[in-house]
């Protein structure tokens, strides 16, 4: 099948680290910041803020990294098919222009789009839209 429409995004759809680990990550940083600033009592809050909006940084970041998104239209119909990054054999997001046609080929949930370089990106079907 050729697609007629064919465009990328990156999204999150992973939990990430539990409230525990993020509890315990925030602490370790605010650790740092009192330890850097002299051991200085009074900045307890300001520490613990400053760690928190830090380590939810890098949290965001990572979760966006992790999981991404393709969207594909074929004959009228866009599907919506999410990859792995790390394990997608070096797509970029981009690498298919809007409008360029597309082999597209569906096996169960799974879409599977040929690439220039004669690889396969695939992705995890997460949504149909007729």
């Amino acid at each position: 099948m050729t697609a007629a429409d064919a465009t990328a995004r990156a999204a999150s759809r992973h939990p990430g680290p539990s409230p525990q680990e993020r509890e315990q990550a925030i602490r370790r940083r605010a650790q740092e910041l009192y330890e850097q600033r002299g051991r200085v009592a009074g900045h307890e809050v300001e520490d613990w803020l400053r760690a928190e909006a830090e380590v939810m940084r890098e949290v965001a970041t990572a979760l966006r990294r992790r999981s991404a998104h393709i969207v594909v239209k074929v004959d009228g119909v866009t599907y919506t098919g999410e990859y792995d990054p790390e394990s997608s054999a070096g797509y970029q997001p981009g690498e298919f222009a809007v409008g360029q046609p597309l082999q597209v080929r569906f096996e169960g949930d799974r879409m599977y789009i040929a690439r220039s370089n004669h690889r396969e990106l695939q992705a995890r079907l997460v949504k149909k839209v007729t």
